[in-house]
């Protein structure tokens, strides 16, 4: 199989091509890049859109403008080539970096989003013993964390970033593009000021 995989829920956008388990390349830039990092992928493996055999999408959480350009791409790119989507929660592909790695993103307002998945306020994070905080809003509350008694991350550890290549090896479940949904834990901003 040839997937490609992405992820824009959070400040950094992840892009990988994946062929039969092997890694053929892998982009981190930011989410608005996400159509020319797809496309500087396949030239850089010699391969065509057409070529591609499933997508791989990051459901979130995360920003939510960020999530709606991920699954925006991968629903119109499967649409368009007729191709299978997964979907894979930022937070699965964050513990899945390292051993007993606690993901911990940024949701803003002073919160951060934890596996459940729940938004709640740093200092309310309660990662397992002998974990090591990963993830954009370790590095921003690494301080209060770190305070709690947490273990984080260097801040220059890739640990931080949602890899698009562990999503590749985490997708299970491939099916019609419009049926991956995305993962937003609260409601977006835009609609809580108009409640």
């Amino acid at each position: 199989m040839l997937i490609l995989a992405f992820d824009t829920a959070t400040d950094l956008a992840t892009s990988a091509l994946v062929a039969d388990g092997e890694i053929l390349g892998e982009r981190v830039t930011r989410p608005q890049l996400l159509l020319s990092d797809i496309d500087a992928l396949l030239r850089a493996a010699g391969l065509t859109a057409s070529e591609l055999t499933g997508i791989v999408v990051g459901t979130g959480p995360g920003s939510f403008t960020g999530t709606r350009i991920g699954l925006s791409v991968a629903r119109g790119l499967g649409l368009a080539l007729g191709l299978s989507v997964a979907g894979v929660s930022t937070l699965e592909a964050l513990a899945a970096g390292a051993t007993n790695a606690f993901p911990v993103i940024d949701a803003r307002r002073g919160e951060v989003f934890v596996p459940g998945p729940e938004a709640v306020r740093p200092e309310d994070v309660a990662p397992p013993p002998g974990s090591v905080c990963v993830g954009n809003g370790a590095r921003l509350y690494r301080d209060l964390l770190v305070g709690q008694g947490a273990e984080v991350a260097p801040d220059d550890s890739g640990l931080h970033v949602p890899r698009a290549s562990l999503h590749a090896s985490l997708a299970t479940r491939f099916g019609p593009a419009d049926g991956v949904e995305p993962v937003y834990v609260r409601l977006p901003d835009a609609q809580t000021w108009s409640a």
